[in-house]
């Protein structure tokens, strides 16, 4: 009953608008001067306009005969999804919650790890060691120095007593000399050759271990690293981070000594989608703790016919349409489709004969989920000039007939009662074959209740009909 009497209100409203008739006018035909003209045009201020809701759409040119519709869903894409697994043994501590987000590098977990504490002593085993093989090496060269001087000492020595033995060589052939000088010269130089003989020995045992030094430093450098890259990978830190220099109470440290627990951090930017793991629980060395989604990483998965797969192609154009947005109507929010391109998949279905083909998304819109479902719509020829279309919402059935409620480009508070003229539809859009054109706007929401003022104004009568330009004809065509 409200219902009814609210349509009474809204015609009486509707008709209440519409300007007087025009003054009868002396043709000589004899015709009813009392008798008022139908006309198929309807007076809405911006007044009737609020009150009714009624909203305008553009008459757009689509390629409805070229659109192939493909029933499919959102999912997220395979790199959309990020586990983060915990390195090492212990006890955590979850620092976020689900559906929380967080950015790239944000601390997600801490671990108390009895095998950190391990390694953070192997660490400084290593490093004690490189020291080691550094601080023998240094004390090496002095050694070595003061060997080369007494070789130098030795060999200049000799020298010597080789010149003391010729000269006496010299004197005892001119008659002089004492065959005891001559003994003990040569006596000084065998022990000074024997020494140099010594020294000799023992540099060849000093440049040997010297060398033993310097290998024990790299293969001790080369566990430090070894050693590093396994605390980085378990503090989930760079090497350089995990070395740089922190100011603690006892001075100046390396990182690796100041942490107390192994800190996890989210490898990329996302949502929390699930968490494994609660405060407090004991984890076991590579188990799941959360797992980190990527919701903007989305793609459209869909089944073809495998009779299209003629006019399919990768890169082809396509329109993702929403679900339904108006449960009562059945409406769909035009303008929230979003823009993908085509790319046909490896796999089929021999008993269902369909394809698999996926929509790469240009953009996103905030209604798009995992699992909702959409329509595909890809335009098959791109290249193609589209049809003059409207919403099938702004098509308005009285009776039998199809209506349509174009705006007067002159007078925007005016819309004309056009039979609708329609050819094809994709199920959101159909083709107007006549009636409009290009730029008109067309009645979207509202327009049943200009339906129920045109019918009871009689601007819909038996035996006659309406013209877009508002002049009433009898007769049919």
């Amino acid at each position: 009953m409200r219902t009814f009497v609210s349509s009474c209100c809204i015609i009486g409203l509707l008709l209440g608008c519409e300007p007087p008739p025009p003054p009868p006018t002396d043709d000589g035909a004899g015709q009813d001067h009392g008798a008022v003209l139908p006309t198929n045009r309807v007076p809405i201020p911006e007044a009737v306009q609020s009150n009714l809701g009624i909203t305008f759409t553009d008459v757009e040119r689509r390629a409805i005969r070229r659109v192939l519709r493909v029933p499919g869903r959102f999912e997220l894409m395979p790199t959309a999804r990020h586990d983060i697994a915990a390195m090492v043994a212990g006890r955590v501590d979850v620092l976020v919650a689900q559906f929380d987000e967080v950015a790239a590098g944000t601390p997600v977990a801490h671990i108390d790890a009895p095998r950190w504490r391990t390694q953070q002593k192997t660490l400084a085993q290593a490093f004690a060691e490189v020291a080691n093989a550094k601080a023998t090496i240094e004390s090496m060269d002095p050694l070595q120095e003061a060997h080369a001087r007494h070789e130098a000492t030795l060999q200049a020595s000799i020298d010597l007593w080789n010149e003391r033995l010729v000269h006496l060589q010299a004197v005892r052939e001119a008659g002089g000399g004492s065959s005891g000088d001559r003994n003990a010269a040569r006596a000084a130089l065998a022990e000074a050759q024997a020494e140099l003989a010594d020294v000799e020995e023992r540099d060849a045992v000093l440049k040997a271990d010297r060398i033993k030094a310097a290998t024990a430093l790299t293969a001790a450098e080369r566990v430090l690293s070894l050693e590093l890259d396994a605390a980085a990978s378990m503090a989930n830190l760079s090497v350089d981070r995990l070395t740089e220099a922190v100011d603690t109470s006892d001075g100046l440290q390396p990182r690796w000594r100041t942490l107390d627990a192994v800190t996890v951090l989210a490898p990329v930017s996302g949502v929390v989608g699930t968490l494994h793991a609660t405060d407090g629980a004991w984890v076991d060395a590579h188990a799941s703790l959360m797992q980190i989604v990527q919701p903007d990483q989305l793609r459209v998965v869909a089944s073809a016919l495998q009779s299209d797969a003629a006019v399919l192609r990768d890169g082809l154009p396509v329109d993702i349409v929403p679900p339904t947005t108006n449960i009562s109507t059945g409406r769909r929010s035009l303008g929230a489709t979003m823009e993908g391109r085509l790319q046909i998949g490896l796999h089929a279905d021999p008993d269902d004969r369909t394809f698999t083909v996926y929509a790469e998304l240009m953009d996103i819109e905030p209604w798009a989920r995992p699992g909702v479902s959409v329509q595909l719509e890809v335009l098959t020829d791109p290249d193609a000039f589209g049809e003059l279309a409207v919403p099938l919402a702004a098509v308005q059935h009285d009776g039998l007939q199809r209506v349509l409620f174009r705006r007067d480009p002159k007078d925007p508070a005016v819309v004309i009662r056009v039979d609708a003229d329609l050819g094809r539809d994709d199920g959101r859009w159909v083709e107007v074959l006549s009636g409009l054109q290009d730029g008109d706007q067309v009645v979207l929401d509202g327009g049943y209740q200009l339906v129920l003022a045109t019918s009871q104004s009689g601007a819909t009568q038996k035996g006659g009909h309406f013209h877009s330009d508002g002049t009433w004809h009898e007769g049919e065509h």
